[in-house]
């Protein structure tokens, strides 16, 4: 950090916790927006992304975003299709998305050993977006998409495994109780997560299974995730050079 404050005179944040942070390391910082507040609308149009997938209007909808990286795929895919399975068993006619990143749907595909056929379940060439906005819950890979599901305004599961060896490296650096973007805006377990030993399919099936018949509890989260939206919002273009020409005026 130190060699990064000697090196520059302004960091651009996407994130409003970011500048008192870096702040502390003398690092000047301003906060400029994060561009996915602007790109995904206020009030997505859940109708509408169902009826571009083919799916029913009254249909219950789960969306798996097990990450875009192949060791994601390696360590969540299987897992969170066993968890669709099981919350099938309690919402016969789950339909099931599964949005596949660009060059990984082989490798979905032998993950899943032949799952990916099963009744209602359809993988999807991209499309996360679409996914999110057709979808009434969502069990997503810790990263960038479980902000992007926030945005959505969709109650969601986070999910994270990775090599036991790294876990260990990981966990040593543990500075927060949180991992899911979410949660770390909020600073609270706004949703539930379930990382490595933890993220069996019995424990978020039943975890999904609470947003599906608690939708009071689901209002409350989307009001939350609505003022979270609303926070991140800004004129990033125009911060972004309003700060950089602070700098050039000097």
């Amino acid at each position: 950090i130190k060699k990064i404050a000697q090196a520059v005179d302004r960091m651009l944040c996407i994130f409003p916790f970011e500048p008192d942070l870096l702040k502390a390391h003398g690092i000047q910082a301003t906060f400029v927006g994060h561009p996915l507040a602007n790109a995904i609308p206020l009030q997505p149009d859940r109708l509408q992304a169902r009826q571009a997938l083919g799916l029913p209007d009254d249909a219950r909808v789960l969306a798996l975003l097990p990450g875009s990286r192949a060791s994601e795929i390696k360590y969540l895919a299987k897992r969170f299709v066993d968890t669709a399975r099981l919350l099938a068993r309690e919402h016969p006619g789950l339909k099931v998305l599964l949005p596949v990143a660009p060059g990984l749907k082989a490798m979905v595909q032998a993950e899943l050993q032949g799952l990916e056929q099963g009744p209602g379940l359809m993988l999807l060439d991209g499309q996360s977006h679409q996914a999110l906005a057709a979808c009434d819950v969502s069990l997503v890979a810790s990263g960038t998409a479980t902000l992007e599901a926030a945005m959505f305004k969709r109650p969601m599961v986070i999910a994270y495994a990775m090599h036991p060896m790294s876990w260990w490296l990981t966990r040593r650096k543990k500075i927060q109780p949180w991992v899911g973007l979410p949660n770390i805006l909020a600073q609270t377990f706004l949703v539930p997560e379930y990382l490595q030993d933890q993220a069996q399919p019995e424990a978020m099936a039943q975890a999904l299974h609470h947003w599906l018949t608690h939708p009071d509890e689901v209002q409350v989260l989307q009001s939350r995730f609505l003022s979270m939206h609303h926070s991140l919002q800004r004129n990033t273009a125009q911060s972004s050079a309003d700060a950089i020409q602070q700098i050039l005026d000097r």
